[in-house]
Formats: C-alpha cells, structure tokens, sequence
C-alpha cells in the first residue's frame, strides 16, 4: 500500500494520527454495537458459562489472530516490526500488572476500552472511571508511580532486548498462530449458534479484530514510507489515553497513532450508540458503587501500564502478534478477574441468599 501521496501532502506524524482516527472510528462502532468486553466474558467464566459475553469476545479475539497472522504470512506484516514485540518484554510486570488489572477491570464493572465506549454514550459512571484511569496509567508512566512499576517490571524481563515470540518458542510451524486463530473462531461459532446469537452480533464482533489487523496493516505500511520514525502498533489503551490526556492538559507536541485513536474510539461509539438510539445518561447509584469504581479504575490504570497494556492491548492486539508477555498478561487478567469476581461479587450474591436470623426464627 503506497502511502506516499498522503504523507507527502499531510506529513507523517499526522498520518498516523489519521489513521488512529480512523481505525478508532471501526473499532468504537464495532465494539459498541458488539457489546464486547473481557470483563464480561470473565464474569460469565467464572460463574462457570460459556455464555454470549465468552463468544464475542472469543469471536473478536480469534479474528484478530487469523487476520493478523495471514497478512503475516503474505508479507503485508511484519509482526517482528511491532512496537511490542520489538522492545524488552517483562514477565513480572506482565503477572503482576495483569493480576492488578483483571481486579480493578471487575470493580470497575468494564476494561478500558469498554469504558471509553460507554462514556460516549452518555454513561457518567465510565467518564469518571476512564478519567481516573487515564491519570493513574500517567502517573505510573512518568508520575509519582513510575519508580514502583520500574522496579516491578526489572523483576524477570525477555533476554536480548526484545519480547519472545511464543510460535517460536513453542517451535510451531509459520501457520501454526493461524491454525491457534482458527481452532479458537470454531469455539466462537460453536457457542454463537449454542446461545442464538443474531449475525449482526457476531459480525461486529468479529469486526473488532480485524480492526486491529487493519491498524498493524497502517502503521507497518505508514513505517515503511515515513521519514519520521512511526511505531507499528493498533488497539491499545493504556498508553494512548494517557498521552491523549496530556495532549490536552499540556502544549501540543506532536501528533501520532496513539493521539487519534481514542478521540476516534469515542466518535465511533457515539454515533453507533446514536443510530441505534440508545444513547442516553447513566449514572453512579450509590456511594459505595462510585468508590469501588474509583479502585478499580485506579487499579486498572496501574496494573494496565505495568503490564504494558490493557485488556485489548494485550488480550487481542499482543496476543495476536504472538507476544509472549501479552499472552502471559492476559491469562492473569483472567485469573485476577476471576478471583475478584468469587471474593467480591459472588460472596455478596451468597449472602443474599441466605436467610436473615428474623425470616430464619418465623420458618421454624
């Protein structure tokens, strides 16, 4: 794809801020109308179902490896070239911030990207979360927390300088991540057509990781031709909201990928939600529901830049590069998300249910 007639006329830091804008734009009105969420389909999980919630995101997260991975395999991509696979990987900061994250993900009651979805559709609740987060995930890259997630992250990282390729550690074949892929969208399939889920579901769904194969597509494309160095990335949150925080509390230092795909994200969701007329406000409930999404925003912003992106960072944009840190991170997004479920959620359900001592004494 020869971009050199629009780098020539716009320049190529502005670019890729377009085209941030754009893959924005897909993603928000996919996801929206998708409903997709990790928090979700982790909660369905842990209640042990395999439900509508567990088939989108798997739809999602298995479209984006067969897409990535077959462009891989005709040359459209080089996923050796993306920027997480090209810097130093680290292990510890990938369990610990995942853990972090999948907690603060269920206390939040949605990921990042889910957040940013929501607040364009009028949610209060996800602006303030997604505020708090987008200055925690600051904080912890520059701020007062980033000497705790340095030391952290130093625990255990990839030797050589770069992240694993987990195909080539585990000695698979070049198709091998395709064959992973789509093994993964034959599940998917299974509990769409299990759960009745209606073909607009499912190609949005699907939509939200070819969205993601589109943004690698752009930024590899866009790096090829630049002069400016371009980073080869797509859907991630953590880093992108924080820097399109300071973009606008700071002067304007330069435009990139990351600075146009959350305004992006935010206009897609809105006018999906608009068309489809559910936009409508929503707010906190009680205190106590606006404290416990607070921690978890807060927890979410930490753990997400600890583990070197969020939910769809690393649960679909890492993981379908084949990222040894991105897979590490999204299995213990479930497992702390899991755990915060049965400690928080499910330990209240129980309690519901039991008998108070008062309606206990009149059964006798």
């Amino acid at each position: 794809m020869d971009l050199s007639p629009i780098t020539d006329t716009l320049g190529d830091l502005p670019t890729a801020a377009l085209m941030g804008l754009l893959v924005g734009i897909f993603f928000g009105v996919a996801a929206e109308r998708s409903a997709f969420c990790l928090r979700a389909a982790t909660v369905e999980f842990a209640h042990g179902r395999l439900g509508p919630r567990m088939a989108v995101w798997l739809l999602a997260f298995s479209s984006a490896v067969i897409w990535v991975q077959a462009a891989r395999l005709q040359g459209y991509i080089d996923t050796d070239a993306a920027r997480m696979m090209s810097v130093t990987g680290s292990i510890s900061g990938a369990i610990i911030g995942g853990l972090i994250f999948g907690a603060g993900m269920i206390l939040a009651r949605g990921c990042p990207g889910r957040l940013l979805v929501l607040a364009a559709t009028g949610n209060l609740r996800s602006i303030l979360s997604g505020l708090l987060f987008a200055v925690t995930a600051q904080m912890t890259l520059h701020g007062w927390l980033s000497g705790v997630r340095t030391q952290l992250a130093q625990l255990w990282t990839t030797p050589d300088g770069r992240n694993i390729d987990l195909s080539a550690g585990l000695g698979l074949p070049e198709w091998g991540a395709l064959l992973v892929g789509a093994l993964c969208a034959a599940l998917a399939l299974f509990l769409a057509w299990r759960n009745r889920i209606s073909a607009g579901i499912l190609i949005f769904g699907a939509g939200v990781g070819v969205t993601v194969a589109i943004g690698y597509f752009l930024t590899y494309s866009l790096s090829q031709v630049a002069f400016d160095p371009v980073s080869v990335t797509s859907v991630t949150f953590t880093g992108p909201s924080a820097n399109t925080l300071m973009a606008m509390l700071v002067p304007f230092e330069g435009w990139s990928f990351d600075v146009g795909l959350v305004p992006g994200v935010f206009i897609g969701s809105f006018l999906a939600a608009w068309v489809a007329g559910v936009l409508r406000f929503q707010s906190f409930e009680s205190a106590a529901q606006t404290r416990r999404a607070m921690v978890g925003a807060v927890m979410m912003g930490f753990g997400g830049m600890l583990a070197g992106g969020c939910s769809i960072g690393n649960g679909v944009s890492g993981t379908s590069v084949m990222a040894l840190t991105a897979w590490i991170a999204l299995f213990s997004m479930w497992i702390g998300g899991m755990i915060t479920d049965r400690l928080v959620d499910q330990r209240r359900e129980e309690g519901r249910d039991q008998p108070s001592p008062r309606s206990f004494k009149l059964h006798l």
